[in-house]
């Protein structure tokens, strides 16, 4: 068998793991579709995809046809968001072949540490042995169980409670970077939306803050050009840029509303 004709593995999560720790900008897409033709397109301009398993209708199959596409795009690292902090929907996820996991609504260093064990196999973590995709369907398992990489585990910082524990989440080791998330922060502020408001950025900056203090970087997710800005004037680390719904979306609008300026 030649170099060409081996088979394919899933995208090495370490470099991405360095670069987050160094605070360097990574950017990254959302993917809610998971069509693997939607992520190929989106992830040749990025460091990571997200695919999202918590708020889209996104299966396992579908995980596994949208990181194959992520990874056959170029170097993007693909990650899934998953629907809750459970080491079954973690071990499910990374068994299909992502680098690594999004867990959401992690408010403890105690909820911290069950999502890194559960993106670890024994003894560190509590992560069930088995050939799947993420080691080539059995053939590199050993290699996997035994090796020194670990999935990226990035946690996402969405409750008043979380920010006030940010210090402590962070702080835990397998942690490697915190992702706010903009909508639930803000509503549980009860200010939902209004991302300018003093409440929200002292929030955002009381994150960054406590989670660089241990040198973890932190995140968001922009929707539109203006949160691009605005989010890096807030200080972030780095971004998720966009949806892909969003940019069909956002496409849709621009040719209706070019079309009717041209008939008008």
């Amino acid at each position: 068998m030649t170099d060409a004709d081996e088979p394919t593995s899933p995208a090495d999560p370490t470099d991405f793991q360095q670069r987050l720790r160094a605070r360097e900008p990574v950017v990254g897409h959302w993917l809610s579709i998971a069509h693997p033709a939607v992520a190929e397109v989106c992830a040749r301009d990025a460091d990571f995809a997200v695919v999202d398993t918590e708020h889209a209708p996104t299966g396992l199959d579908a995980v596994a046809n949208a990181a194959r596409a992520v990874e056959a795009a170029g170097e993007a690292v693909p990650l899934a968001r998953v629907a809750a902090n459970d080491p079954v929907r973690i071990k499910r996820v990374l068994d299909a072949g992502v680098g690594g996991v999004v867990v959401p609504m992690v408010e403890s260093a105690e909820q911290a540490r069950a999502a890194v064990e559960a993106a670890r196999y024994p003894p560190e973590g509590v992560r069930g042995i088995a050939g799947s995709r993420a080691n080539d369907y059995g053939r590199e398992l050993a290699a996997q169980v035994d090796g020194d990489a670990d999935p990226v585990v990035i946690v996402q910082v969405e409750t008043e409670r979380a920010v006030a524990d940010a210090a402590e989440i962070a702080a835990v080791p397998g942690v490697d970077a915190l992702l706010v998330g903009p909508a639930d922060l803000s509503g549980s502020l009860g200010i939902f939306g209004e991302y300018d408001a003093d409440a929200f950025r002292e929030a955002v900056a009381a994150v960054l803050d406590a989670a660089h203090e241990s040198d973890v970087p932190v995140g968001t997710l922009a929707t539109d050009d203006e949160d691009v800005r605005r989010w890096a004037d807030y200080g972030y680390d780095y971004q998720i840029v966009g949806v892909d719904a969003g940019y069909l979306a956002a496409g849709a609008e621009r040719a209706r509303s070019a079309y009717e300026d041209a008939m008008r």
